[in-house]
């Protein structure tokens, strides 16, 4: 794995097939390549055991079904995120545990976030990523508004990056949320592999471009969604305009992927190989 430095770095999305990001590249439809310059990573290769760059990452901690009826409780202990062999691994688990605000949950796991530590409007933001598998597992790579707290959810928007849920092993969801276009109401799309291997057998590059007025979604090298202001319900406002931030999180459960059953395995771990964010090179 190679150790970038946080300085210059250009990419073309030419380059995005030969990080071996598994069997499931396809051929681009995406626009003409263009550089762009490293801002901002993570290579997750610090020691084994190591917890997450507190410069670079925060947890949200808790247990309540986070809006989506979700089982799990999120720690931040180093089982259930930590650095291992180069990787970050979020790791789900089935036991009983008990939080410092009295929750208790059968499930635990972990979501990371670069809130007040990272955030950056617009730029292509990638990361590579191999998933858990199993009913009711639903890892997600996505960002929120930094306005959060004082214009709150769905008003500060959102970009999900990489969804999948366990049933639909092969299948990565993009979407964007805002006023009027929340939840299942969301504005977005899905890709399967063509294989049919699921993208719980290998890595994958997951990654959006965002720039003016357009978002354009990416498993691998394979462009599947772009996302304009005339994509929107109409009368729906486009919020992309301002900074957003990172989250990485594995739930257990919730009102999506449904329940874990007799058929799934734990404990489960979605491995990230890195997080990199990018702007446009100057011309």
């Amino acid at each position: 794995m190679k150790n970038l430095r946080p300085a210059a770095f250009a990419l073309t999305l030419l380059c995005i097939p030969l990080l071996n990001c598994g069997g499931g590249s396809a051929t681009s439809a995406a626009s003409k390549p263009a550089p762009w310059t490293l801002v901002w990573s993570d290579e997750f290769n610090a020691a084994n055991g190591s917890l997450p760059d507190s410069t670079k990452w925060t947890y949200d901690i808790g247990g309540k079904g986070w809006g989506n009826s979700e089982l799990e409780y999120y720690t931040n202990r180093p089982i259930n995120a930590s650095i291992q062999n180069g990787n970050l691994v979020i790791q789900e688990l089935k036991e009983t545990y008990t939080g410092s605000d009295g929750v208790t949950r059968n499930y635990t796991s972990a979501r990371l976030k670069s809130q007040n530590l990272f955030q950056q409007t617009q730029g292509r933001f990638e990361a590579r990523i191999k998933l858990p598998a199993g009913q009711g597992m639903w890892p997600a790579f996505w960002m929120l508004g930094d306005n959060i707290d004082r214009a709150g959810w769905p008003a500060c928007g959102e970009i999900d990056i990489m969804e999948n849920i366990g049933s639909e092993p092969s299948t990565v969801h993009g979407s964007a949320h805002g006023p009027g276009y929340t939840g299942g109401t969301g504005v977005g799309s899905q890709y399967s592999l063509p294989s049919g291997q699921p993208l719980s057998a290998d890595f994958h590059l997951y990654a959006v471009e965002w720039e003016s007025n357009v978002i354009r979604y990416y498993l691998d090298s394979t462009l599947y969604e772009t996302i304009t202001p005339a994509s929107l319900p109409a009368g729906s406002p486009w919020v992309f305009d301002h900074p957003f931030f990172l989250l990485l999180n594995v739930a257990v459960g919730g009102d999506w992927p449904g329940s874990p059953d007799a058929t799934t395995v734990f404990p489960q771990t979605m491995l990230v190989d890195y997080v990199r964010v990018y702007k446009r090179a100057s011309k």
